[in-house]
């Protein structure tokens, strides 16, 4: 049976992958990727399904209390999403180093979103919720932010990935250690940094063909049983455990069980999440769709959408509208979720906010000397 602990307050461990701050180009010459812009089909239809999911977790949140069908789906999509997204900002990450460039890069792509939208959600819960007091903090995130923080510290880690011998053994023992760790704290939501990590970890070491492997018609085949499975699986586990262990947010302590719970959760979390994950990705299609230019755009929803995720518990949408709580009204906020979010992923939204999320900022980096020389030379 799984360890019962009391619920503590219910934050998505939301999730996207920073597009701004790819640094390896989409892998080549596949009939998937376009020849204009280098970009890879499969990904970006990954992470727009991906940010999908995110999208109707954070619709599903409010329902789960009295629907065991949307906590099992809840449960079920908590598996897989967070980890799908980290594979795939691990896998964009393997040509990062401490060149100039890409240190740039992760500040105007990461850096600067994080600081612009963690004050912007601040102010905004200031307002929505009536809390005047609520502080702006930027060692603590506050509800999607920790993603952008995690990415740029394990972007910063890459090298070290690099040059030990077991990576992947490695980054799961820092995991395990941290799920027992209480003593941790919330500074940099370092919690979901370290539990995390693994899936980071095992993207840097991830090939083309890997994705290529899973996408074989025997693992597409075998995914429907799994995922079946892992649904009944959730719906029995529903009413048994909490939610929170996918969050990865606490330590088994803090989560009301013992140290060695935690052992056996992060590493059972982890296996579950990983053939999970696979069951996604075996089922992303590999050629263009008419959303696959949307997954240039999944860090616009994913911050933007957060305005709409929160406000709609401050301004209590979901007490004052009963019938929200019926199958059609069910049904229906899984769709309005999915609408939203794929609006704000669009060509437009992105054209709109690209200040806040991929600013140039040429005027916050020295200038390189050698290009200086080079210019004045071909001058």
């Amino acid at each position: 049976m799984f360890p019962a602990a009391p619920t503590p307050r219910r934050e998505l461990p939301p999730a996207t992958e920073a597009a701004a701050a790819e640094d390896t180009p989409a892998p080549a010459p596949a009939p998937s990727s376009s020849p204009k812009t280098g970009r890879d089909a499969f990904f970006d239809n990954a992470k727009y399904l991906a940010i999908v999911l995110v999208a109707m977790g954070h619709a599903w949140e409010p329902l789960t209390d009295g629907s065991r069908a949307a906590e099992a789906l809840y449960m079920t999509v908590y598996t897989f999403h967070m980890p799908a997204f980290i594979i795939i900002s691990g896998y964009f990450s393997r040509s990062f180093d401490m060149r100039k460039d890409r240190l740039q890069r992760l500040v105007t792509g990461v850096v600067v979103p994080y600081v612009l939208f963690e004050t912007a959600y601040a102010f905004f819960k200031r307002w929505a919720d009536d809390d005047p007091g609520h502080p702006i903090s930027l060692l603590d995130p506050w509800f999607l932010t920790w993603f952008l923080i995690a990415l740029f510290i394990w972007r910063l880690t890459t090298p070290l990935w690099k040059v030990v011998r077991w990576p992947i053994p490695l980054a799961l023992a820092i995991a395990v250690m941290a799920s027992v760790s209480p003593d941790i704290g919330d500074d940099l939501d370092l919690q979901r940094v370290l539990q995390f990590l693994p899936f980071f970890v095992l993207g840097l070491n991830l090939r083309p063909e890997h994705f290529k492997l899973v996408q074989r018609r025997w693992v597409r085949i075998a995914s429907v049983p799994i995922f079946a499975a892992a649904v009944l699986m959730a719906y029995w586990a529903a009413p048994r455990m909490t939610s929170a262990w996918f969050y990865h947010r606490d330590s088994a302590q803090e989560l009301g069980t013992t140290w060695w719970i935690g052992v056996i959760m992060t590493l059972a979390l982890f296996g579950c999440s990983l053939v999970m994950t696979a069951c996604f990705y075996a089922w992303v299609p590999r050629r263009k769709m008419w959303f696959t230019v949307l997954g240039a755009g999944t860090l616009y929803g994913y911050l933007l959408h957060g305005f709409l995720a929160k406000g709609s518990r401050f301004w209590g949408w979901f007490d004052d509208y009963k019938w929200l709580h019926t199958p059609l009204g069910e049904i229906a906020v899984t769709l309005i979720a999915a609408a939203v979010v794929t609006a704000l992923c669009t060509p437009p939204v992105q054209r709109a906010f690209r200040w806040a999320m991929e600013p140039k900022m040429a005027w916050a980096f020295k200038k390189d000397p050698a290009d200086t020389a080079r210019v004045r030379a071909g001058a």
